[in-house]
């Protein structure tokens, strides 16, 4: 990236208002004195409505990327997806981010959130994990609000958190792009 004041535009691969502010949230301090335009777009994930796995969360991800790519023009495109998996340590959730410049692509990846018995049973029955906690937390549509994250942690920390420390750290290849190899920014 240039280090003039012309604005960055990023399309987002979603219109929830929880993965956009998150893309702003992380962007906007990487790039002081720049304006982060983030626009959100509907984008296919190609993957289940709830991933139970890390590599389908995963490809989801870069499937969202990548229609961004391959229809509008940006200086990042980004996708977030949510899933779910089960490790030694039992069932969880957590994100995947996939952010590219162009050419280039970074993927990372959130904290993991372990998640109740009873919430992973509800999901393996085909339910997404934002209705079920509805259900437990007689919310509304907390998938755009704190998310299970929120609930879960006295709203210590959010959804939103989550995905922009995803972002910050996915971000660092473009941040540094001698390090990684990458080409650099025009």
């Amino acid at each position: 990236m240039s280090n003039d004041n012309t604005p960055i535009r990023v399309l987002v691969g979603s219109r929830n208002p929880v993965k956009i502010g998150a893309v702003r949230n992380a962007l906007a301090p990487l790039f002081p004195g720049r304006l982060v335009e983030c626009e959100g777009m509907h984008a296919p994930s190609g993957v289940h409505d709830q991933p139970m796995s890390a590599a389908e969360t995963r490809e989801g991800a870069l499937n969202r990327m990548n229609f961004c790519r391959q229809n509008g023009e940006a200086d990042f495109y980004v996708a977030l997806e949510g899933g779910v998996d089960v490790t030694e340590d039992g069932p969880g959730t957590f994100g995947y981010v996939a952010i590219a410049n162009g050419v280039d692509v970074s993927v990372g990846c959130s904290a993991w959130l372990p998640l109740p018995p009873a919430v992973y049973e509800a999901l393996l029955e085909g339910d997404e994990l934002g209705d079920v906690m509805d259900r437990l937390f007689n919310t509304v549509n907390i998938k755009q609000q704190g998310g299970a994250i929120g609930l879960v942690t006295n709203g210590h920390a959010t959804r939103e958190s989550a995905y922009t420390q995803a972002m910050v750290l996915a971000m660092a290849p473009f941040l540094h792009p001698e390090l990684y190899g990458l080409r650099p920014a025009d």
